[in-house]
């Protein structure tokens, strides 16, 4: 018979992409040699997304970035502590805004890229994978790319951020015309030159901070 007065703690876990270098990284911290993803129990009078938001904080330093929800991970034997029920979150950050500001709560944290993670606490490295494949899905029917990207940027440097999460090259032709059609960004009156290239449009995202859904 089971129990009806068992204790189930509640905690969030964050997976924190960014793209660096042309690569897809997700931040992890180090508890005793351990690495694995910010998180922590959720407080009795704190909700969900702010416990997200506070550990995310206190261990890595890092605010004021996109979150969303992801999943639910309440397998009994998750946690070979306690029943531990986890509600995971994933956040984007482009990499100029990379600036950490360390706090007390601070951990030791390093970037790893997704296609090679290395050994994780838990079931974080599953997180991290469902998290990475939401990520890539809802490319296809909405503007969640664009929080990747800088003030200013280019539709080529865009096209680079699809093909980074997605791991496979997109014709160019198409995804201008796709990605100008979702009236998601705007040109600016700038124009960007590297090397001996033709000069190329800068561009800006019209509602910075949001993510539009495409019909």
């Amino acid at each position: 018979m089971l129990s009806l007065h068992a204790l189930i703690a509640v905690a969030t876990e964050v997976v924190l992409f960014s793209i660096r270098r042309e690569r897809l990284d997700v931040l992890l911290v180090a508890r005793d040699g351990a690495r694995g993803l910010p998180g922590g129990y959720a407080a009795i009078h704190e909700g969900l997304d702010a416990s997200a938001r506070r550990h995310l904080e206190e261990q890595t330093g890092i605010r004021g970035v996109y979150l969303e929800q992801l999943y639910t991970f309440g397998r009994p034997d998750r946690d070979p502590r306690q029943r531990v029920v986890s509600v995971a979150y994933y956040a984007l950050v482009p990499a100029n805004r990379l600036n950490r500001q360390p706090t007390a709560d601070s951990l030791s944290a390093d970037w790893a890229p997704v296609h090679a993670l290395p050994s994780l606490v838990l079931d974080h490295g599953d997180v991290v994978r469902m998290a990475h494949r939401r990520l890539a899905s809802k490319l296809a029917y909405s503007t969640i790319a664009l929080q990747f990207m800088p003030e200013r940027f280019t539709l080529s440097a865009l096209q680079k951020v699809y093909e980074t999460i997605l791991g496979e090259p997109l014709d160019k032709r198409n995804f201008r015309k796709r990605i100008l059609a979702q009236n998601g960004i705007e040109a600016t009156s700038e124009l960007f030159r590297e090397g001996n290239h033709r000069p190329a449009r800068l561009y800006r995202v019209k509602q910075p901070g949001t993510v539009q859904f495409i019909k």
